[in-house]
């Protein structure tokens, strides 16, 4: 389960202060899938940030199954797993070098990670690019590889950062596909995404961000029944409509 409670975020700038995160709230249990949604500068990538451990908040904190980052932030990274439009891949080691190296990264025990490896290529079916260098691999080929990595180490908790961006039909299918195993695996979900209609067909749960604080959060039912709208892009007009008003 992944916990975030009261965080706050402001960066100074030339012009004055900006609060990216405000006193943000949220609770993703075991096998849900979260939406983290809002538009540009509500704040989902520096609230990624600051549970990746990248970033330290003003104040609040982030925790993992109970462990806080403030007493234990090493024990936190170790139990989160990270997936976004960047593959970010090794071009001059093989896929398997790669995926046994990021095990030894998390201090995965060789046998298990070369095991997990074979389980996990398998599963997203490129157990026959496992010996390929791979910079010789497609764009689709490196994001599945790029799948595979984030659960090497078997994080109860996996956070996607605009997944699909850049990504055809079939690519998009199989990041569908892929979260539908990681919430049969019992995994905390949160994904960050601009394309709404896509979070609709993933999601359980959602969270709309704007300015740095939660302006709604639930299920379709209860977002369409706190705004009146029946799709996530209404609801989101509405919020960047009364921001201009104000």
């Amino acid at each position: 389960m992944l916990e975030v409670r009261s965080l706050v975020k402001t960066f100074s700038l030339d012009d004055g202060e900006v609060r990216a995160v405000d006193d943000l709230s949220l609770t993703v249990p075991r096998e849900e899938v979260y939406g983290l949604l809002g538009p540009n500068g509500a704040g989902k990538t520096t609230t990624l940030r600051i549970i990746l451990g990248l970033l330290e908040p003003d104040s609040g904190y982030t925790a993992v199954d109970g462990i806080h980052t403030t007493i234990d932030p090493i024990a936190v990274k170790s139990r989160l797993g990270f997936v976004s439009s960047n593959d970010g891949v090794y071009p001059w080691l093989s896929v398997r070098e790669m995926l046994l190296y990021f095990g030894d990264l998390y201090a995965v025990d060789p046998d298990v990670a070369a095991t997990r490896a074979e389980e996990l290529a398998k599963l997203m079916g490129i157990e026959h690019l496992l010996d390929r260098r791979a910079g010789t691999l497609s764009t689709g080929q490196r994001q599945r590889v790029t799948l595979v990595r984030g659960l090497i180490h078997d994080p109860p908790v996996m956070l996607l950062d605009e997944p699909t961006r850049g990504l055809d039909v079939v690519g998009v299918q199989t990041i569908f596909e892929y979260i539908g195993h990681l919430r049969q695996a019992g995994k905390a979900v949160i994904v960050c995404t601009h394309r709404l209609d896509e979070a609709e067909r993933l999601c359980d749960r959602f969270g709309l961000l704007h300015q740095g604080r939660l302006e709604y959060e639930g299920d379709m039912s209860e977002l369409r029944q706190a705004t009146g709208r029946e799709h996530l892009v209404d609801m989101f007009v509405d919020l960047m409509n009364g921001e201009a008003a104000a």
